[in-house]
Parts: structure tokens; sequence; C-alpha cells
């Protein structure tokens, strides 16, 4: 039997640990057998789970020889994680153990440095923290989970049951998985990836700066076919000095700003009126319903209309 040891460090989410336990101590195969054999291991007895404490029934030996280790997040992940963690992860790496870490998870993972030139998630308010903490990981914060074979990631809290549920199809196929996707109340695939929860602010407008009035006339005129001349000609300037302004005070162009300001604004208006797509589009600028469904999905990772139904 497939043998899953869940690693519960201290200031564990319990949300995250749980995941694991109950997708994979629920998964049934064809003829009523249990598809895995599920233990907690953790290198002390007692673990700080916040709200309550934890008694692990497994050290870190029920790590070494498990199938597949799950690292849950936890509620400090910019804390190293013991030595003699990261001795038992990366000897069961080396041994052909698959590894799967879910939402914060991903930081003591990182920390063994098994993700080290490898594409990994972990949930999107974190990914900027990941990125800089662990240099040489690819972090990608658009999506659910990153599969690269061995080692896996996933995003936040939701994105657990995704990573599991991808793992039991890896291991038992589609029909298994899609059992164990019924018994969790969750589609086997969820439409688009972590890129739709990600909140995105309105693009930054530098305060007190010649481009502060530039950029309210922006906002207030989304729904115009603005070229960059027409902006530069706005600000009373070149193309190319508006340009480089832009660049050195927002990091982008006028033209990415202005898209940004757009996609921003429709998801507003998605989220709190009945506005058709079509009448969106022409609300925030877009020439044309395809070029304003094409812009968001690339943005947001989903159509206009899976987006107003996860968060209208």
């Amino acid at each position: 039997m497939h043998v899953v040891a869940v690693l519960a460090l201290d200031q564990v989410i319990p949300f995250d640990l749980s995941t694991p336990i109950e997708v994979f101590t629920r998964t049934r195969l064809p003829d009523g057998r249990p598809g895995y054999q599920v233990r907690i291991c953790a290198e002390r007895p007692e673990v700080d789970a916040g709200a309550f404490t934890l008694r692990a029934p497994r050290g870190l030996d029920g790590l070494a020889d498990a199938d597949t280790i799950v690292v849950p997040g936890t509620a400090s992940p910019t804390a190293p994680p013991p030595p003699a963690v990261v001795e038992a992860l990366t000897s069961a790496a080396a041994a052909g153990t698959r590894i799967a870490s879910i939402c914060s998870g991903t930081f003591p993972l990182a920390a063994t440095g098994l993700l080290d030139g490898l594409r990994a998630t972990t949930h999107w308010s974190a990914a900027g923290l990941l990125a800089e903490s662990f240099p040489d990981v690819e972090v990608d914060a658009d999506v659910l989970y990153v599969d690269n074979g061995q080692v896996l990631t996933s995003a936040g809290a939701a994105a657990g049951l995704d990573l599991c549920l991808h793992l039991i199809r890896r291991d038992y196929g589609s029909a298994v998985a899609a059992d164990a996707a019924r018994l969790s109340v969750m589609p086997l695939e969820r439409e688009g990836g972590q890129a739709q929860f990600i909140v995105r602010p309105l693009p930054p407008t530098p305060r007190g700066s010649e481009l502060e009035p530039l950029c309210a006339w922006l906002q207030d005129n989304l729904a115009r076919e603005l070229t960059l001349a027409d902006i530069a000609a706005r600000a009373h300037t070149s193309p190319r000095t508006l340009m480089r302004r832009f660049r050195e005070q927002t990091g982008s162009t006028p033209l990415q700003w202005l898209h940004r300001a757009r996609i921003r604004q429709a998801q507003h208006l998605l989220e709190t009126t009945g506005h058709t797509v079509e009448r969106i589009a022409a609300q925030v600028g877009f020439g044309s319903p395809t070029a304003f469904r094409d812009r968001f999905k690339r943005t947001t990772g989903v159509s206009p209309q899976a987006y107003r139904r996860s968060f209208a």
C-alpha cells in the first residue's frame, strides 16, 4: 500500500495538515481497498498547531520508508526548519521518495535546497517573499500547483486539495481520483489557476510627481481609445520622454499601466454589476469583446464569465 507521511512542523496550519489526511485516508480503490496508509510524523512528540497542541504518533523515522511525504504550511514560513528535518527530507529525496508541499510548506521545502533550479509555487501573497528568500527557485504565483516529477508544490488552502487529487490520479488513475474528488465535493480539475484569486490593486501612481495628474486622467478615461501619442500629448511631452518617466516612476510603460487599470476596473465591474461582458469591454476601453476576453484571460488565467461566477 502507498504510504503517505505528513510532516508536522511547529506552527503547522491545521487546514493544511488535515487536507492530505482527509483526502488520502478516504481514497478507495475499485475493489474497496484503501489506496493509502497515512501517518503523521514530527521531530518531537508534541507540535504547536496554534489553536491546539498536536501529538504526533511517529518521529522523523516515519519519513524514511514513506512513498510520499507531504509538508503542510506553517504560520512562520521563514523560520528555518530544524537540521534534523532538513536531513530527513534530503535523505528521503535521495532515496527517490516523492515530496509535496502545501501552501507555505514550500518555504521549509525550499530551505532544503530540493527546489533549487525548479519551478515552484506557494500562496500568492507569499510568492514575493519566497522569490526573495530563495532566488534559485523559479516562483510561479499564477498556478494552483507545480509538478516537477519527484517534487511538487501547491498554492494556498484549497489548492492543497487540487494537489492531493493530482497525486491520486498519478498513482491510481482518473477514476479513483474522480471518486476522491466527489467525496471532497471538489471538481477534479478547477478552471484557471491561482492568478484569478490574486488581489490586484490599482497600478501604482507616483504621489506628488508630475505623473500623478496624468495617471488620474488615465483612470478617468479608461473607456477612450488611447495611443501612446495621445497620452504624451496630454502630458505635453514627447512619447520617448514619457516612456522614460513612466519606467522610472512606475516600473511600467504608459500602455502597460493603462491595461492594468482597465483589467482592475473590469474585475470590479464583474464583481459588482450585472453588465454584460460586451458592455464591460466597452466601459474599460477595449475595442472589441474578443480583445477584452483575451487580455483578461492572459492576466487572470480565466475568462471574464468564469471570474464572475467565482467572485460576483
